[in-house]
């Protein structure tokens, strides 16, 4: 099978790298498109008691953040990246509706082999909710 459109889900962590070079190796010989993206905590969802902050400014300078640092992984890339994207909520829907959206048909993905992942494990949640090919790249800790 040859990829068309191939996603990198970078959680932004000093790992992400590894991530979006093994997109880049897998899409440089097949010509295949390559995006990101980063689902950034919905701050509003996490909290429901009174808090006195602007979850507003919070939000905006946290996705700033993101982009940010997306775009730094891009130009580090060596290849071209079609789309940045960040999205806010639940991670395996924000996923499934970005590959409908955009014709994925590959995310590629790391997980953590720690302690903390054989339980709480975003990877595993990923896997049972993903309609098209997942590569996951084992990340040491």
């Amino acid at each position: 099978m040859s990829y068309q459109h191939i996603l990198a889900a970078i959680d932004l962590s000093e790992d992400s790298q590894q991530i979006v070079q093994k997109a880049v190796a897998l899409a440089k010989p097949l010509g295949a498109d390559v995006s990101f993206v980063h689902i950034d905590v919905n701050y509003a969802e996490l909290y429901t008691g009174l808090i006195d902050i602007n979850l507003a400014e919070t939000q905006h300078q946290a996705l700033e953040a993101s982009q940010k640092q997306l775009q730094a992984l891009a130009d580090k890339a060596d290849y071209p990246i079609k789309y940045i994207l960040i999205g806010s909520g639940d991670l395996s829907n924000e996923l499934v509706d970005t590959i409908k959206e955009f014709n994925i048909d590959l995310v590629v993905c790391g997980h953590h082999q720690d302690f903390w992942s054989k339980f709480l494990s975003s990877t595993r949640q990923l896997m049972n909710c993903s309609p098209i090919d997942m590569l996951v790249i084992p990340l040491k800790d």
